[in-house]
């Protein structure tokens, strides 16, 4: 039998590509370590991690009841915050507190001596305040001074100067500063440079 050209160059490839798996097989391949998976711990051991995992499991639906009644309590402890786009609107709105009341009380409270920028009040709010001047009888001032503590928002004097007048009406001028507790993104950002 004779062998063509065309078959022995087949024989001669098939040949070659013998050698090279054989190659590859015992040489290339036999450098790497088998997979070995280990036993890293025991049964008892895997029980007590899964009875952890379910104890927290377990303790999740309390957590969310909590953090619920808690948010529930902040959203109402943060109904009494001036709730404005910006500063001077928070400020416009408590100047218009300090007019409705006044003008309740039977004075007249117009018009600010003094906006003061926003500011910020601990880690998590802000402060908007303002200045007004005005005249009134001591009683007015009173019942002015508790009908602000009775505004359903949240409002601190931040500065009070009372003088007596020489008039028979014995009315007194009252420099009044008023605050109040606004949400933190209305306080500008101060952009300072490093300190030394």
């Amino acid at each position: 039998m004779t062998v063509g050209t065309l078959d022995r160059r087949k024989l001669v490839m098939l040949g070659v590509s013998v050698v090279v798996m054989l190659l590859l097989r015992f040489v290339v391949l036999t450098d790497r370590a088998p997979d070995v998976v280990t036993v890293t711990e025991s049964a008892p051991a895997a029980e007590q991690r899964l009875q952890r995992v379910r104890e927290m499991a377990a303790t999740v639906a309390g957590k969310q009841a909590t953090l619920d009644k808690a948010m529930a309590e902040l959203k109402t402890r943060e109904g009494g915050m001036i709730v404005a786009d910006t500063a001077a609107q928070a400020e416009a709105q408590l100047m218009d507190i300090v007019h409705r009341v006044a003008e309740a009380n039977g004075f007249d409270a117009r018009g600010a001596e003094q906006l003061n920028d926003a500011r910020p009040l601990g880690t998590d709010y802000g402060q908007v305040s303002v200045t007004q001047t005005f005249t009134c009888q001591i009683e007015q001032l009173v019942n002015f001074l508790s009908q602000l503590a009775n505004e359903p928002q949240i409002l601190f004097v931040t500065d009070l100067h009372i003088s007596g007048g020489s008039d028979k009406k014995k009315a007194v001028s009252v420099r009044l500063g008023l605050a109040g507790v606004v949400s933190k993104k209305l306080v500008p950002v101060k952009k300072g440079g490093s300190s030394f």
